[in-house]
């Protein structure tokens, strides 16, 4: 019992701390799993790359930098805990990969997997898991321009308990991707100049329960701006920042519902309305918004007006530190506002890179409470495609 709660906990609410009950409205999604950064380089910088050097990594964050990768393919798998504090078998997994066709086009994908590790229930063994897969094609427009489109299978078993009416839920999303990057001059120095826009997930609702009730997808809205400055020969620094939305449109919350069918001084904290508030989430049309109309609705849409939906966009930024583009050293810090996800934190990291093979580990201190990544050490090993030529003579 003790290991489902936890489940439930990091799915339903996404690892957030609760604020003052009566202001936390956090946007809620299903498949939360999507939102986790997957490799260590990103998750060291604050938790962004929009617009950072391409790498193989891109594929999360912009699939749009491949063009203008350095080497033609490249591959990388990535591991990261999840509460690891307080379970030891609940983890994310990603494999991604790219190949460039000649100067001006890519192919990328990636396999995301998320394990919730074992649940006991009476005689069996449950093992509830998240996992997506999605491809993607990029084009170089110009020698400083590109663009990219992509594909993704969403696939969520939550299934833990056989008694229970829950099925698995599958569902469809594409990306769109843009990615500029020129030099500009800095006094005396010749920096490159990176901007980079990333809208994922823009697809269909899932769903648990046969299609009763459908939830939305994590559709994000990412924009980035990074810099690139020379030290000198050998050593180089970059400086980086992402903004993101949740083009969701904000769930009414049950503190709503209370309010308005028994007054404001009504308290309820055991959820034994939880039927009629589902009814009256049904009668107000929340459940019937589709996918589109959910993007555009959720730019107009929170309770608080105009303050609130500022409240909803989150920011990270950071800088990464190289010396030779051998050794790295990286620093960031990651921002959601306390009435809705409510996670803070500064990230620290390294990475090491040969003809071969790149290591990036990061690490996560979080300034708020219940974060599941706080304390944790995270890898990606990488493997470009050009060295690996080399080594085999070819």
């Amino acid at each position: 019992m003790k290991k489902t709660l936890l489940i439930l906990s990091a799915i339903l609410l996404a690892t957030s701390a609760m604020a003052q009950k009566d202001m936390f409205n956090p946007v809620l999604t299903g498949v939360t799993s999507l939102s986790i950064a997957p490799d260590s380089r990103a998750g060291a910088m604050g938790d962004v790359g929009a617009a950072t050097d391409p790498d193989v990594n891109s594929q999360y964050w912009n699939p749009a930098k491949y063009p203008f990768a350095i080497s033609p393919a490249g591959f990388s798998l990535a591991y990261t805990p999840w509460l690891r504090q307080l379970v030891s078998d609940i983890d994310l997994a990603n494999l991604v990969g790219y190949y460039r066709i000649g100067d001006y086009q890519a192919i990328s994908g990636s396999l995301t997997y998320f394990s919730l590790g074992d649940v006991y229930a009476d005689n069996y063994v449950i093992r509830p898991y998240e996992m997506a897969i999605d491809f993607a094609y990029s084009r170089m427009l110009s020698e400083t321009f590109s663009a990219s489109v992509g594909l993704r299978f969403i696939h969520s078993d939550l299934q833990y308990n056989y008694d229970e009416d829950i099925t698995s839920g599958q569902a469809f999303a594409a990306d769109i991707a843009m990615f500029y990057t020129n030099y500009v001059m800095l006094g005396r120095r010749e920096c490159l100049f990176n901007l980079g826009l990333n809208a994922s997930n823009i697809g269909s609702k899932i769903s648990y329960d046969g299609g009763n009730t459908n939830q939305f997808i994590p559709t994000n809205l990412r924009l980035g701006a990074s810099i690139l400055v020379p030290i000198d020969e050998y050593n180089t620094i970059s400086f980086s920042a992402d903004v993101n939305k949740l083009m969701v449109p904000t769930k009414p919350s049950y503190r709503q519902f209370l309010n308005e069918e028994f007054g404001e001084d009504f308290v309820d904290d055991s959820y034994s309305y939880a039927s009629e508030y589902q009814s009256w989430l049904d009668a107000g049309g929340y459940n019937d918004i589709s996918p589109i109309a959910g993007i555009f609705q959720s730019f107009a849409d929170a309770p608080g007006g105009f303050r609130e939906e500022l409240q909803e966009i989150y920011w990270g930024a950071g800088v990464e530190y190289a010396y030779n583009n051998q050794f790295f050293l990286r620093g960031g810090y990651h921002y959601e506002n306390e009435y809705k996800s409510n996670r803070k934190y500064f990230t620290l990291g390294t990475g090491f890179k040969m003809n071969v093979f790149s290591l990036d580990a990061a690490y996560l201190i979080s300034m708020a409470q219940s974060n599941p990544l706080d304390q944790t050490l995270r890898f990606t090993l990488s493997f470009d495609m050009d060295g690996i030529r080399e080594i085999m003579g070819r």
